[in-house]
């Protein structure tokens, strides 16, 4: 999906609504990175997006320092307008975790929030995963968010009618649009808990426990192997 400057700023405008419990979820990831990291930490954030997620972990950490990839420019200029003002120190590189030369430093810790479904192959989750692994210290906290399920099955249908029920209910939007977006949300890669889990095993963390799902949505924290 191409993140145009309209499509941005519709995204950081539905976000709320795709996800009910997007700010909750935030403060759980500020919670765990607080409670597992020093006042001073450099961290990766895969997917940087319009700058929410660092806003949040900034508050309170100062000497956090922050290095943000994502693939759409226009993204990375929202979040570069509304973070500029902060005293952290802030880098920001557009692409992916695959093809962005990082700094040669390892990371404290590393987040990959709302992108994994984006990436359809296996092999390329799985490699996402493992670059991820390779730049974080060893023990370093790792936060993962994504769409989970199974289209097709009994326990994701019956999210997916809750999640229609939901924009129905709380916008404006007519049915053809709610289920034009559900056509585009089907279109992502779904996978299960139990594959995700495996996943993050085979890349290098250890550990993982969910400490969040909503509808069509789940987050995972762990830890990169090692001491």
């Amino acid at each position: 999906m191409e993140f145009n400057n309209t499509l941005a700023n519709e995204y950081e405008k539905g976000i709320r609504r795709t996800l009910p419990s997007y700010d909750a979820m935030l403060r759980l990831i500020q919670t765990f990175y607080h409670s597992t990291l020093p006042d001073k930490a450099d961290m990766l954030i895969v997917g940087a997006g319009s700058g929410n997620e660092i806003l949040q972990l900034a508050d309170g950490r100062p000497d956090w320092s922050f290095t943000g990839i994502d693939p759409s420019e226009s993204m990375l200029s929202i979040a570069k307008e509304r973070l500029h003002t902060l005293p952290n120190t802030l880098s920001f590189h557009q692409g992916t975790i695959l093809d962005t030369q990082l700094p040669s430093i390892k990371y404290d810790a590393a987040s990959c929030v709302l992108v994994l479904h984006f990436i359809l192959g296996y092999e390329e989750k799985l490699s996402t995963l493992e670059e991820i692994a390779r730049h974080l210290k060893p023990g370093a906290p790792f936060v993962l968010v994504s769409k989970y399920g199974q289209p097709g099955s009994l326990e994701t249908e019956l999210q997916f009618d809750l999640w229609r029920s939901y924009w129905l209910q709380h916008t404006k939007l007519p049915a053809s649009d709610v289920a034009e977006m559900e056509k585009s949300i089907r279109s992502l890669s779904f996978m299960r808990e139990e594959d995700i889990l495996t996943l993050l095993q085979k890349a290098g963390f250890t550990k993982p426990s969910r400490f969040f799902a909503t509808t069509l949505f789940a987050g995972w924290v762990c830890f990169k192997e090692g001491h």
